[in-house]
This record gives C-alpha cells, sequence and structure tokens, in this order.
C-alpha cells in the first residue's frame, strides 16, 4: 500500500484488520503470482497463522482463491470485478466500453479493448463476432507483447524501460536467439508501427485468423487503450495499409480526439474532416466508410 497516499487521507478512526487484510491483498497483487502462505505472511509483516486468519475470510467472499494442489494463494473472481468496476469508473475506458460496441456492430468482427497493466496487456472488454471466431480472449486476460497485435503496439508507443523486460521475458533474454540482429528488427519493426499508427497480425498466433490494433491517446499523446478488431483472414485483410486496417486507425483517432488528442494533419488527409463527437462516429463516419459486408443484427437471448 502506499503509505504517502494514506497519510494524504484525512485523518479518523479507521479498522486495523482491514488494513492488516490490505497488506495481504497487496502483496498478492505485488507478486503477481500464486503464493506460499509464509511469503505472503513475510511480505505483509505479519505471522503466517495471522495470514493463514485473514485469507480464510477472503477466500469465503470470493476475494481469494487457493490452489487445490499446490495449496498457493491468489486472487479470486470477486478481487477480479472490483479492479474491472474501478477500471470502467475511469472516464476513458467507459469510453471504451462503448466504442467496442461500436466497431463490433458496425463490422460484424471481434473487437477486445486491452489496457497496459501490472503484468503487460491485460483485456478489459471483449465483443464478440456475428460468425463465431474460435480465439480463446477473455476478460482479465493478457496479450503477450511480441506474439500479438495488440501487444506489439504497446511495445511500440510505450517507453522501452516498461515494456522491455517482458520482451526479454518472452524472447529469453540470453538465449541465441537473443541476438542484438534480433533486437534490432524488432525495433525496426515497433518504428513501423509509430509510423503508420497501428499494428497487425496474420495468422499469428492463431492460424487463418487476422487482427489489427489501434491505440487511443489522451490530450498528451499517452496510451490509454488499445482496440482492436479480430477475424478470420476472408472477412479482414491487413496487408500493407489496407482498407480495413486503416479504417480501424480511423476509428481510433476518432476516440483519441474525444480526449484531447489533437494531431497534427495535412489537409489532404481523409480524417482531418472526421466527426470527432464520439456519439457521431457511427452516424457520419463509420456509415461512410466502413469496408466490410454489413452484419446481420445479432439475435439475443429472451
Amino acid at each position: 500500500m502506499d503509505s504517502a497516499m494514506i497519510k494524504r487521507l484525512p485523518e479518523g478512526r479507521g479498522v486495523q484488520s482491514i488494513e492488516v487484510g490490505g497488506r495481504l491483498l497487496a502483496a498478492m497483487v505485488e507478486l503477481g503470482k500464486p503464493a506460499m502462505l509464509r511469503d505472503l505472511a513475510a511480505m505483509a509483516k505479519v505471522t503466517s497463522a495471522q495470514a493463514h486468519a485473514y485469507l480464510v475470510s477472503f477466500r469465503k467472499i470470493g476475494m481469494v482463491e487457493q490452489d487445490p494442489l499446490s495449496g498457493r494463494y491468489l486472487l479470486g473472481p470477486f478481487a477480479l470485478q472490483v479492479g474491472l468496476t474501478r477500471m470502467r469508473e475511469h472516464v476513458p475506458l467507459r469510453m471504451a466500453s462503448q466504442a467496442a460496441v461500436e466497431l463490433a456492430a458496425e463490422t460484424g468482427l471481434m473487437v477486445t479493448v486491452t489496457v497496459w497493466g501490472t503484468h503487460g496487456p491485460t483485456i478489459i472488454e471483449v465483443e464478440e463476432s456475428v460468425q463465431p471466431v474460435h480465439v480463446n480472449l477473455r476478460v482479465g486476460a493478457g496479450y503477450t507483447v511480441t506474439g500479438t497485435a495488440t501487444g506489439r503496439l504497446f511495445a511500440a508507443f510505450l517507453p522501452d524501460d516498461l515494456v522491455r523486460p517482458l520482451i526479454d521475458k518472452e524472447r529469453g533474454a540470453g538465449r541465441p536467439g537473443a541476438t542484438r540482429l534480433a533486437r534490432d528488427k524488432m525495433a525496426a519493426d515497433f518504428a513501423e508501427i509509430r509510423r503508420r499508427g497501428f499494428a497487425t497480425t496474420e495468422g499469428i498466433p492463431v492460424p487463418g485468423i487476422n487482427a489489427v490494433s489501434a491505440p487511443v491517446l489522451d490530450h498528451s499523446g499517452q496510451v490509454q487503450f488499445a482496440i482492436t478488431l479480430i477475424g478470420p483472414a476472408s472477412d479482414l485483410i491487413v496487408k500493407g495499409d489496407s482498407e480495413q486496417a486503416i479504417f480501424v486507425k480511423r476509428f481510433a483517432e476518432s476516440l483519441s480526439a474525444n480526449l484531447g488528442f489533437r494531431a497534427e494533419r495535412t489537409s489532404d488527409d481523409p480524417a482531418a474532416a472526421l466527426p470527432f463527437g464520439f456519439g457521431r462516429v457511427r452516424g457520419e463516419f463509420a456509415e461512410r466508410a466502413v469496408p466490410f459486408a454489413r452484419p446481420p443484427r445479432r439475435s439475443r437471448p429472451g
């Protein structure tokens, strides 16, 4: 826990046991993987017996789970719901949720919204496609940094010291393949992604499935989230500067404008006249420029 933050709060009588329990949860977040009781107790500065009592209560409310085989503790489903609710209360992410619905409705393809979390690119929203796409994506799951369009997008736009540890972990720093040549090739790929304003994958990591991912930036040019379109290669063409890839880029740019981002544009840039009021994106931008077959309306149960 951030002790400086606690000191800035108004003085008042608190519940000490909640603060102790909070230290255990903070230890689990810090470790980022299933942990033994003794390790959590040591990080929270309590005895193992005390830690066990707190973890029993956390298990009862779904805040913590215990692996039945290893006995290790990890954050549970209620912790995920708390985190997602906090994230969605953030205005840009509320907008992201609406954007995912809009883009999926226009294209008929799968859409994910992803933020950079403690352990890399983390999915916070999934809108399914009209036709099933056989990929295992769910809220709370993560993308790899080097093997997906979304991960490479973040790697291209975020500071190197933030993404490098994950890249080295995925590529295996110190192995023969982790050469200077490989690093240079990766740096060139990231530079090209920044130049184009989006990242793509063709048949990777799932054969026959393509993806295009574009960043949504705030007023300072910082990435708030990535919006990614995913679909069969026959429905989503991403080679070169395809119409469909450019469409996703322009869609993301319209969202960035809603967060105050203003990029310098030439007068002949077709995006210069985009209707940046988000409520008008579908009505004026998408209706004019959607390079996808119009999907049928989804039937909803009930």
